[in-house]
């Protein structure tokens, strides 16, 4: 699975809710930044990842753009939160040379 692929698979996990999913595909040290949090470390991670699951009914993504590098994947994504809070975010997960998810870094925009 090339990191594209993982990108898709990992946005794909989290619409679903999937957090065994999106555990296994976690490194040890891996990092989470956006524009509400920081966390660092697996525990801490996922326990952030529960608390947007609980605070949603539903999460529907749409992948607009993709952009890959040797260790990196950028996406533009349109999230559609409970079927009517639309947010535009950049997304970009870092991977180790194993394919783990080191860093996750989400970023705000607009829809205009």
């Amino acid at each position: 699975m090339n990191l594209t692929d993982r990108f898709r698979h990992f946005l794909a996990c989290y619409a679903r809710k999937d957090l065994p999913g999106i555990s296994r595909m976690l490194a040890d040290s891996v990092s989470l930044r956006d524009w509400n949090i920081s966390v660092q470390g697996r525990a801490d991670v996922e326990q952030a990842t529960s608390a947007n699951f609980a605070a949603a009914r539903s999460i529907d993504i749409d992948v607009l753009t993709v952009y890959e590098s040797p260790y990196a994947v950028a996406g533009e994504l349109r999230i559609v939160v409970d079927g009517q809070t639309e947010l535009f975010v950049v997304d970009v997960i870092q991977f180790d040379p194993h394919g783990q998810v080191t860093a996750i870094r989400s970023y705000k925009g607009r829809a205009d």
